[in-house]
Order: structure tokens, then sequence, then C-alpha cells
């Protein structure tokens, strides 16, 4: 099969059935590091598909997940392999497409194992902040424009404790930011691993004197950890109660990283 998502090829991992793999995109190795010690081709992702490129891996699947461009599609229709597309906007979807890739690949008792042990995760973190407090988390996916975390991280935010402020995927600006006075910032910008500037941002937009600016509660979550719509979405998590309950770790989680005190 041809995987022209890391989210996809993320869940074969989890599968074991990463041996099945032919063909995947360059960001996929950099969620499946073990992907460097099998021979692969590297092709177009989701957004920038080739038909040529996907033909030339000679697959029986091709697996590919949004962002999509309308010639894209075309193009991975046109290399005429099954094609399984996917849109997940929720951790329900999630699941979902988990459930769809392991049914496909003949390994549903796999994925619904996964499923299980993700979800018992979730709720075992979510019982252990439902008391409270639950301070005021934003969430940032994308800086320009500044643009809110997808739905899926806004339930992980709500399971660590937190209460996400704004609405999930949305375009929103600056003093929208500031006026609603988050006591926690979260920067999980789109293909910037964990390179967000967070001082620069927080000083350019204004945000210095917000809760989140004065206690320098402002954090930078590995890009792939809260946008990969993936089984990681647990080391995510983990980041997420990181930033929002600090006092209960005395080290930042993996993947977590603050802004300089």
């Amino acid at each position: 099969m041809v995987s022209l998502q890391p989210s996809a090829t993320v869940t074969l991992a989890r599968l074991g059935l990463l041996d099945r793999v032919v063909a995947c995109t360059r960001y996929c190795k950099d969620v499946c590091p073990e992907l460097a010690f099998r021979e692969v081709l590297i092709v177009a992702d989701s957004w920038t598909a080739q038909a040529a490129e996907i033909a030339a891996a000679r697959p029986d699947l091709v697996i590919a997940s949004v962002p999509y461009q309308l010639e894209a599609v075309a193009e991975i229709l046109k290399s005429g392999v099954r094609f399984l597309g996917l849109a997940p906007r929720s951790l329900a979807d999630i699941y979902s497409d988990i459930a769809i890739i392991a049914g496909a690949m003949g390994a549903f008792d796999r994925g619904e194992h996964i499923i299980g042990s993700m979800q018992r995760e979730i709720e075992s973190v979510r019982a252990r902040h439902a008391a409270g407090p639950h301070p005021r988390v934003f969430c940032e996916e994308w800086g320009k424009p500044i643009i809110h975390s997808q739905r899926w991280v806004a339930e992980l935010v709500e399971a660590a404790g937190g209460r996400f402020l704004g609405e999930p995927g949305a375009k929103t600006d600056a003093e929208c930011v500031r006026r609603s006075d988050p006591e926690v910032m979260v920067m999980a910008w789109c293909g910037a691993g964990d390179r967000v500037p967070l001082e620069k941002i927080v000083g350019e937009r204004g945000w210095s004197e917000t809760s989140a600016g004065r206690s320098r509660r402002v954090y930078c979550v590995r890009d792939e950890l809260l946008n990969t719509p993936a089984p990681t979405l647990l080391d995510g998590l983990r980041a997420l109660e990181g930033a929002i309950h600090p006092d209960l770790f005395p080290q930042l989680p993996a993947g977590l990283r603050r802004m300089a005190l």
C-alpha cells in the first residue's frame, strides 16, 4: 500500500503492518523513524499527490487524509488504485479511521485493541482532573493567520483538565486571544516540529500581560503529537497535561517546551 499521510503510516505501524507500506511521504519518516531501515519509495502527500509516483509503487491500496487539493484527489484517482480517503475531525472520527484501516488490512482485532487502549487512557486522564481546576487554554495550529487547533485537540485539552478557548479549526486574531485572557497557551504549528518562537510571538502579539504571558505558561508541543490524528495523540495528551498541570510533572513531558522564564 501507499500512505500519503503520516497519520495512516503511524496507524499501520501500531497495527504491526509497516511491512505492507511500499511508498510514503517524507513526513511519514518523521513520525515513524523505523522506516529509515526499510526500502520504501518517497512520494508526494495528499496535498500534492502524483499519479505516476503512485503507479510506480504498484500498490493495492492508497490511503490519504485531509488536507486535500482537488487536483491531488484527481491524481490519486487517475492512478487507478483502490483509494481510501479519510477526513477526521474528532476523536470519534479518529477511532473510526483506525477501525477502517485495520479492517481494510485484515487486522480488525488489533484495531479494536488500539482504539480501546486510547479510550481507556484518555478517560483515565479525564477522571484525574474531573474535580478541577480547569484553566483557560488557547491552542494554536498555525500562526499566519492565527488558527485554533482542531476539534480532537479541544477534546484532549478538556480531558487533560483545561477549558479550550475559541472555535476549533477557526481563524482568530491576536486581539481576540488577548481579550480571552488564556491562563495557558499551547503552540503546535503544522510542519514546525518544536521550533515555534514562543518569546517572539508573545512579545509581537501583545500577549505579555495575559495571564499565560505573566506566568510564562506558554508552551510549544511538537507538531506531530497533536496534529497527527493517530494513536500518537496519547503522547500529545501527556504533553497537554504537563502544560495545564505543571505541578504534577517534576520534568516536562517529552515533546513539550516552555517559554523561557
